[in-house]
C-alpha cells in the first residue's frame, strides 16, 4: 500500500512561518508530481502548490512570493516552507502525489492523499 503522511501544521501569530513535510512510503516505483492542497470548513479543496518530477512549480497567486515547495527525490518527500502567514492561510493542508507504484517495474499509478494537518494562524 501506498501511504502519505504529512507532519509541520500548528499555531503561528501572524508574519510567522511554518513547514510542512509530507513522505510518500510503500511500494513505489516513482512518482510524477506532489503537492499541498487546503481545505477551509465549507470551501471547497483548492491547490496551493505543485511540484512535477522534472522539477517545475505551480503556486496559487494567493501564496506566490510567500510560499515555496521543494521535494526530495530520494527521500520521496515534498516539503512547503511557508513565510509571512496570514489568518486567511488557516486551513487543514493535504499532501497529494501522482505515484507509480511498483517495487522492480511500473505496474500502474493512482492518486493519494495524506490525512491533513492543521494550519492556524492567529492575528
Amino acid at each position: 500500500q501506498v501511504q502519505l503522511r504529512e507532519s509541520g501544521g500548528g499555531l503561528v501569530q501572524a508574519g510567522g512561518s511554518l513547514r510542512l513535510s509530507c513522505v510518500v512510503s510503500g511500494n513505489i516505483f516513482g512518482i510524477n508530481f506532489m503537492g499541498w492542497y487546503r481545505q477551509a470548513s465549507g470551501k471547497p479543496r483548492e491547490l496551493v502548490a505543485r511540484i512535477y518530477s522534472g522539477g517545475s512549480t505551480h503556486y496559487a497567486d494567493s501564496v506566490k512570493g510567500r510560499f515555496t515547495i521543494s521535494r526530495d527525490s530520494a527521500k520521496n518527500a515534498v516539503y512547503l516552507q511557508m513565510n509571512n502567514l496570514q489568518p486567511e492561510d488557516t486551513d487543514d493542508y493535504y499532501c497529494n502525489a501522482d505515484v507509480i507504484f511498483g517495487g522492480n517495474y511500473s505496474e500502474g499509478s493512482g492518486d493519494y492523499w495524506g490525512q491533513g494537518t492543521q494550519v492556524t494562524v492567529s492575528s
